[in-house]
């Protein structure tokens, strides 16, 4: 079987190099260039047609997410978070719920730590160190001390739609929504711009299905735990 010209490349084929002049810059020049930086991003389930849905957490811009949703899902999300060489840093009211995990993590300041509520210190992120905030303060998370910047990230865990919500989900850059009422679902589906059918689903949702989105762009994502995951956090729930 014959292989097309354009495709010989991604098989391996070595193409001839065009005759080109070099392209020089001088010194003075070189702060004048930009080169795209990607993050490492967190494969944080599959979606609808089996696809990897990765959330890209280290960037060089703030980005602020807020869930809807579980604790289960905000943990996976910290574990993933951290295995792609972000810092986790937790703020929260409740440690006990938080403590095994910072133990399968290598313990308090080997990648993920815990802070009380408003007692989270400067992180100092950058490009080599990216940090990642999780805000697990309750219905009424109070205004944080360390906000999102470059190389931070801030993701925001509420139970459910609480009075707080709302201007969370206009301020953030993405949302998460698991299972909630048909009365929120509804109050969600009008802040975010969803369709009947989406706004339907969000009360049908079954544990561990997260709908990830913008008010221009959504999708439905399935987290599936590793054995490893199982083993630590127990099956995917919407309930804590």
């Amino acid at each position: 079987m014959s292989v097309p010209a354009r495709a010989r490349g991604l098989l391996g084929f070595v193409l001839p190099r065009p005759r080109l002049p070099r392209h020089t810059v001088r010194p003075d020049q070189l702060a004048s260039l930009a080169l795209p930086v990607g993050d490492d991003g967190v494969v944080i389930g599959v979606d609808g047609e089996g696809s990897p849905a990765v959330l890209g957490l280290n960037r060089p811009t703030p980005y602020d997410v807020t869930l809807i949703g579980g604790l289960w899902t905000a943990q996976v999300l910290a574990l993933r978070a951290a295995a792609t060489g972000a810092r986790i840093v937790v703020e929260t009211g409740r440690a006990a719920a938080w403590a095994e995990l910072v133990r399968a993590a290598g313990g308090d300041g080997y990648g993920i730590t815990l802070h009380e509520v408003g007692r989270v210190p400067p992180q100092g992120p950058c490009a080599g160190s990216p940090v990642v905030v999780v805000r697990d303060c309750g219905i009424r998370p109070p205004r944080g001390r360390v906000t999102s910047g470059p190389w931070q990230s801030v993701v925001t865990l509420l139970p459910y739609l609480s009075p707080a919500a709302a201007g969370l989900m206009e301020k953030s850059s993405l949302a998460g929504v698991q299972r909630v009422s048909p009365d929120e679902a509804g109050q969600i589906g009008r802040l975010m711009g969803l369709d009947a059918e989406e706004t339907r689903t969000l009360s049908t949702l079954t544990d561990g299905v997260t709908l990830w989105c913008t008010r221009r762009d959504r999708r439905f994502v399935r987290t599936l735990p590793t054995d490893a995951e199982s083993g630590l956090l127990g099956s995917a729930r919407r309930m804590d």
